[in-house]
């Protein structure tokens, strides 16, 4: 499951934005410009997994008003252990003291298979975490741990290699309350937030910090599994370890579902632990995406049907004019060929947002459901042009 990083460019190779089953094709080569050596050594790796024999490094492309207020009566509705001083609840002590309860440690159920992964109890005994972090442990059997302990087995109901995001069913769950999405568009930079998951098998460690960035374009996964997340930049310190565990406000609502770090790594790919810029799938698109993995066990992702060129180096989101096999590099009867965009356009803006490359408006694109409308602009032989997309479906 290993894979050597990539720099913060992400990937050589194209998107296929709307073709089910299609896969990444080499890019013709281009001349790059020189970076620095630090920047070539930034990696995003998911931090799932604690030990060296399970989960791996993953490539990148590192290119919000008032605090939300409590949207449920439950979400730090757990009792404070007797054997400890209480805290206000709106306190970060506070908040973990009434969150940590309901925040598990995942692991396989097989003591020769190494490393562990966080999740969270929702409503009806479900518990969200990472798609990496049950792929990792799912042949060998899944149990959860609580806080106190307490194991139960599990079963996967649902994942979605596309989002990063998996629900698991709890056999034997323990009475604790579950936590509540917040908004996340109502999340802003500077936020006080709090990361509680099982760094390197840590059960239970609680971190704190602010949210430093919003819609970061990350990609997150293995070639052929990649995650393309708009994420939640925080400086709370998140290792491996603590994938699928909850980042939450301070009024224990979960904000995003922590999925990745940047690491100073080495050459050879080798993990290395936070420094303080971790990444976290917004909580209105983990929220959709749980709800159609508990009702259907899938989650469709939106797609735009045409080949994007992730090597383009000039400014918007070149749609690639042809394909090394001959394949078309758009769909027919998709939705960019129903657009009127054609190989050789450059989208520059999605639905009001200015695109700067190919990874930023894939991200973009997973930021939104099948079936929306989006306004494109796009330039086609140096004039520009607009039209109005809806949005297509895959399950690839």
């Amino acid at each position: 499951m290993h894979q050597p990083p990539h720099g913060p460019a992400g990937p050589p190779g194209q998107w296929p934005a709307g073709a089910p089953g299609g896969g990444h094709a080499a890019a013709p080569a281009r001349k790059r410009r020189g970076v620095p050596v630090w920047a070539m050594l930034l990696v995003v790796a998911v931090v799932a997994m604690a030990s060296a024999g399970v989960g791996g490094a993953v490539s990148a492309s590192l290119v919000g008003n008032e605090p939300p207020e409590p949207q449920g009566s439950n979400a730090l509705n757990n009792e404070v252990p007797s054997d400890v001083p209480s805290r206000a609840p709106d306190t970060i002590a506070g908040v973990a003291q009434r969150v940590s309860p309901s925040v598990v440690s995942i692991r396989s159920a097989s003591p020769q298979t190494g490393g562990n992964g966080s999740g969270f109890v929702i409503e009806g005994d479900y518990v969200v975490t990472n798609n990496h972090v049950v792929d990792a442990v799912e042949r060998t059997g899944i149990e959860v741990v609580y806080s106190d302990g307490h194991v139960s087995k599990a079963e996967v109901v649902g994942a979605a290699a596309s989002s990063d995001l998996a629900v698991l069913r709890l056999a034997d769950p323990l009475d604790v309350e579950p936590l509540e999405f917040g908004d996340s568009d109502e999340v802003t930079v500077g936020d006080t937030v709090i990361a509680i998951g099982a760094p390197l098998g840590l059960e239970g460690t609680v971190t704190s910090g602010i949210v430093s960035a919003l819609n970061r374009p990350v990609t997150v996964g293995e070639s052929g599994q990649e995650a393309y997340i708009s994420a939640i930049q925080t400086d709370a310190a998140i290792n491996p370890g603590n994938s699928g565990g909850p980042l939450v406000n301070e009024q224990g609502m979960v904000i995003g579902v922590n999925s990745a770090i940047a690491t100073m790594g080495s050459l050879s790919g080798e993990q290395t632990g936070s420094i303080g810029l971790g990444f976290a799938i917004p909580s209105n698109q983990a929220s959709r995406v749980v709800e159609q993995l508990i009702e259907t066990g899938e989650a469709p992702h939106a797609v735009i049907g045409a080949v994007i060129d992730l090597q383009y180096r000039e400014q918007g989101a070149l749609i690639l004019e042809e394909r090394e096999n001959g394949g078309d590099t758009i769909v027919r009867g998709g939705p960019a060929d129903q657009a009127g965009l054609r190989p050789g356009d450059v989208i520059v803006e999605f639905d009001g947002t200015p695109v700067r490359d190919g990874n930023q408006l894939v991200t973009l694109i997973h930021t939104k459901a099948p079936g929306d409308r989006v306004e494109i602009r796009y330039e086609r032989n140096g004039e520009e042009h607009t039209t109005v997309m809806v949005l297509g479906s895959s399950n690839d």
